[in-house]
């Protein structure tokens, strides 16, 4: 068994089998734009629904707000995102590609079109994507497409807590896209400059703020393992000081291994009270909490754990690839197969129906099966091409059960229910399947 997956592999197998496509195709794509498919939908709204039942409304401290993706321009003004969000950026002279400064050898060799020594001295290029509020396009109509969830949640803390009645510490949380014109996005999924985010502000007393730091960064931790990855493919990296994005006083990056080197996967940060401060300055308004008990009026500080979507679909399935030989049909023979060992909860498809045959008796028996059980899992039906081929499909796939209606079925009323990892099968009564995946789904 081996989890030596390639970018070119898993690329692959998500294209062809309908996890992600490349945006645009038919038009020749377009740099770094991917579309999540059939299953790839399906995988990352588990994973979204997941994190929101975890983090979210299992939670006494927690509620939820969707902010609007463009906000008044003042907001990233006091932020600092008009000025600070950046990257150093350099330019070839002769093909006028741009680079960020921080991840190339300005003495070498252009990697697109091989002049040498011809790159531009190095300068802050603003992350920010421009837009424009209605038909005139001139400074007094600029708006700017979110470039992190975090501002929204900010500026209706104080309605939040009006509304909420919810007492520090507490937390804020949204789901949502975000756009960075990302100088040098690659890697599939990895750094796109249209992305999806979880996150949560997390406001606590000035003097609680390294317990609630440590706190969230262990359930970090613990969400990796939920979603299949393992202790020994991530690493804590401190970010020191002078690295550090302009509102944080501390940041860890949850790093993962991934086959194109180490890097960040996840960050948690502590952002003191700079962006309630700044807001409250910016506005006017006031932004403090008042303790109930003891009529305590502070700013407080905040804690902010961030979840890439895209990143943690990336991941899961990084960690759930694996190649291995398994037995085939033929008496001690084995092949190759690809098998998603994604976690149960998540896979896309959770049982798929699979008839002998398609001869009518048979479908007659399957199709009702599948119609019962899509009542509570997501199911998928299969009639196509052998049964070996078709269970190599959904091994492919990560769906964790298959049930195989035989013509041993028309008499016994039992299904043959095979494991995905495991391959083992067991004869199961049809009118006691709903109870058996009860308990193992």
């Amino acid at each position: 068994m081996s989890n030596n997956v390639t970018m070119e592999k898993l690329t692959a197998l998500a294209k062809s089998r309908g996890f992600v496509y490349p945006g645009s195709e038919i038009y020749g794509g377009l740099a770094n734009s991917w579309d999540y498919g059939p299953l790839g939908v399906e995988l990352k709204r588990n994973i979204v629904e997941a994190w929101w039942k975890r983090f979210v409304t299992s939670r006494k401290d927690m509620v939820g707000i969707d902010a609007a993706i463009i906000m008044n321009p003042k907001v990233w003004d006091a932020s600092g995102h008009t000025s600070e969000f950046t990257d150093p950026l350099v330019e070839c002279k002769k093909c006028h590609t741009r680079f960020r400064a921080d991840q190339i050898d300005i003495a070498s060799t252009c990697t697109n079109c091989g002049a040498k020594d011809e790159f531009t001295q190095s300068k802050n290029f603003n992350l920010m994507f421009k837009t424009f509020l209605g038909s005139t396009e001139d400074d007094s109509s600029v708006a700017y497409l979110r470039g992190e969830l975090a501002q929204g949640m900010f500026v209706d803390f104080p309605l939040v807590v009006q509304t909420s009645r919810k007492r520090v510490p507490f937390g804020i949380a949204q789901i949502g896209k975000c756009f960075r014109n990302e100088i040098t996005p690659g890697n599939f999924i990895f750094r796109t400059r249209e992305f999806n985010l979880m996150e949560f502000e997390y406001f606590v007393n000035p003097s609680e703020w390294e317990k609630w730091f440590e706190y969230w960064l262990n359930e970090m931790k613990s969400w990796l393992l939920f979603l299949g990855v393992k202790e020994d493919q991530f690493v804590l990296t401190e970010i020191p000081d002078g690295e550090r994005a302009h509102y944080s006083k501390r940041t860890v990056d949850i790093e993962y291994h991934y086959p194109f080197g180490q890097k960040e996967l996840y960050g948690i940060a502590y952002r003191t009270d700079f962006d309630l401060k700044n807001h409250m300055e910016k506005s006017g308004k006031d932004m403090r909490y008042m303790d109930p008990m003891n009529n305590e009026k502070y700013i407080p500080h905040v804690i902010e754990p961030t979840f890439g979507i895209d990143r943690s679909v990336l991941v899961t399935l990084l960690s759930a690839y694996t190649e291995e030989e398994a037995p085939t049909a033929e008496e001690g023979e084995t092949d190759s197969r690809i098998v998603l060992k994604l976690p149960k909860a998540l896979a896309p498809f959770k049982i798929a129906i699979l008839p002998l045959s398609k001869k009518p008796e048979l479908n007659a028996v399957a199709e009702p099966i599948a119609e019962k059980l899509r009542a509570r899992w997501s199911v998928d039906y299969d009639e196509t091409q052998s049964i070996g081929k078709r269970y190599r499909r959904q091994d492919e796939i990560g769906t964790p059960y298959c049930v195989t209606v035989d013509f041993d079925s028309l008499n016994d009323h039992a299904v043959t229910i095979r494991d995905r990892d495991s391959m083992k099968q067991v004869r199961i009564k049809i009118d006691e399947l709903e109870q058996w995946f009860g308990a193992n789904l």
